[in-house]
């Protein structure tokens, strides 16, 4: 039986769910529409990787977003409609959002290669070369879907019935000693995660790389209730290297995740370890080149540690006296 929460909260909860069902069903009826374009043939001329600024949505900063770089394949080819000749870099129907496989869509389309374009009769400027989704998709977002529904409702029941068990145990308040444990065994969780990942990087294969860009970012975060959004840094480093003889750009110095601080002082200090054109070693996802990182150890993990220790212990501090 479900607990007794307030409807909005599930709502909350499921909001996530609801935009991966809208955003499913936007791109469905992208590939449908894509399935009725004529085709025309075509032939690549460029391909090659390439770095783009991808905008990313950060609750953190005061403009509500991000830019990243990220390595993708510029596949451009050229068709002819009508006597007018077109050119166009979009290989298929799905999103390309970038550091995805990058090396192997190059090898696909090399330069030269006749190609069947399908484009749009509307706007004949817009072509794909793949129109078809990637095998399992679908799949993939109603296991998705399923996935975020248990979690959503299965987390409401645990919490329901664990709190019914410990309250017919001797514990001062039940409700905020269940809350407590978990939030600290979800961030325990994060952290081996993390250290996990850090041991599989420091296994990847070496390569030499260079230092493109080592410098401060200053934002302002985003602002509260009751006061504005500070001014911060953090680190912006970025590295160039090359691996099975495609060039990549890597923006991960350190596995700890993003820093940032209101001190500029403090970020300097990390960034003074790098200098432009330093020659250094990158360390390189091979089932994923575009993923690469410089020092493959969980920078800062510590801080998560402490903080499941201050949540377990504020949930022992609760059980026993309230």
């Amino acid at each position: 039986m479900l607990p007794d929460i307030p409807w909005f909260v599930y709502a909350m909860l499921l909001a996530p769910v609801g935009l991966i069902v809208f955003a499913a069903g936007y791109k469905y009826l992208e590939v449908r529409a894509a399935s009725d374009w004529p085709s025309t043939p075509g032939k690549v001329v460029t391909s090659k990787p390439e770095t783009r600024q991808v905008k990313v949505i950060d609750s953190d900063r005061a403009r509500g977003h991000r830019f990243e770089e990220r390595n993708f394949a510029n596949v451009t080819y050229e068709y002819s409609i009508a006597g007018q000749v077109y050119r166009c870099n979009r290989v298929t129907i799905g999103e390309d959002r970038g550091n995805f496989e990058v090396a192997e869509t190059i090898a696909r389309y090399p330069v030269g290669k006749p190609v069947t374009v399908f484009y749009n009769p509307n706007k004949r400027s817009e072509a794909v070369l793949e129109r078809d989704m990637p095998q399992g998709m679908w799949g993939c977002m109603g296991w998705m879907v399923a996935i975020a529904v248990a979690l959503v409702f299965g987390s409401a029941i645990g919490f329901n019935k664990l709190t019914e068990f410990v309250s017919s145990m001797p514990v001062a308040n039940a409700p905020m000693t269940v809350a407590l444990g978990a939030f600290g065994a979800v961030a325990a969780l994060i952290a081996l995660a993390i250290q996990r990942h850090a041991r599989q990087a420091r296994h990847w294969p070496v390569t030499r790389g260079t230092i493109a860009t080592s410098g401060l970012e200053r934002f302002r975060s985003a602002a509260t209730d009751t006061s504005r959004g500070q001014i911060r840094f953090k680190a912006r480093i970025s590295y160039t290297y090359s691996f099975n003889g495609v060039n990549y750009t890597g923006t991960v110095a350190s596995l700890g995740g993003e820093v940032s601080s209101t001190s500029d002082r403090a970020v300097q200090r990390w960034v003074k370890r790098y200098h432009d054109g330093q020659s250094v070693d990158v360390y390189v996802n091979p089932a994923n080149p575009s993923e690469s990182v410089l020092e493959p150890r969980a920078k800062g993990i510590w801080v998560v540690w402490a903080i499941v220790a201050v949540l377990w212990g504020l949930a022992a501090f609760v059980a026993t006296r309230g």
